[in-house]
């Protein structure tokens, strides 16, 4: 696998070895050794997927300690655009985010670590979604920031009128409003 750093420390793009032949292709999509040795330690706990239909608009959202979650995400089918907002107070990035376009067929996979807001738009028809997390899903630690968060500015690549929200994605605080954020310097990483 190949390691692609982006312009936040810690937020890392994968691109996997892929063998293609007349039959098709065949990639390893996970390797805990190779994980471990070329972007960091650490326990996958939870497998999750979703199907969603273009103009769907997930996020951006995370989960407060002690049910942070790190996610590695990737598309099995369809396009996205993946988003990792820093919500880090005191990080040197905060309020900064790396997107990046996963599709079936870049095979790409986007790293996510604690301390993240994540969000994803549909760009195909359809997709189909998968991600893992190192911690488990705890409803009563959801967080979640704004989707069209003016200071965070974020091109979805979808026209505005398109975008299909959940109720709850509805209303959720800017980053500004927002009484609840990571801290850089605790040992949350």
């Amino acid at each position: 696998m190949e390691i692609i750093k982006t312009a936040i420390d810690g937020v890392i793009i994968i691109k996997p070895r892929l063998f293609m032949d007349e039959r098709g292709y065949f990639f390893e999509s996970f390797s805990q050794r190779d994980f471990d040795a070329q972007v960091r330690p650490i326990h996958f706990v939870q497998d999750n997927e979703s199907k969603s239909s273009y103009g769907v608009l997930r996020g951006l959202h995370f989960q407060k300690p002690p049910f942070a979650q790190s996610k590695l995400v990737r598309v099995i089918k369809g396009a996205v655009l993946d988003v990792a907002v820093d919500i880090r107070k005191g990080s040197p990035t905060f309020g900064q985010h790396v997107a990046v376009e996963l599709t079936e067929e870049n095979h790409l996979q986007f790293f996510i670590p604690r301390g993240f807001a994540h969000g994803f738009s549909v760009l195909t028809d359809e997709v189909i979604f998968q991600y893992k997390c190192d911690n488990f899903y705890a409803p009563q630690y959801e967080g979640a920031l704004a989707w069209n968060d003016p200071d965070i500015n974020i091109n979805w690549q979808i026209p505005k009128d398109k975008i299909i929200l959940s109720e709850k994605d509805k209303h959720h605080p800017t980053l500004k409003e927002s009484e609840w954020l990571f801290d850089y310097n605790s040992e949350l990483y």
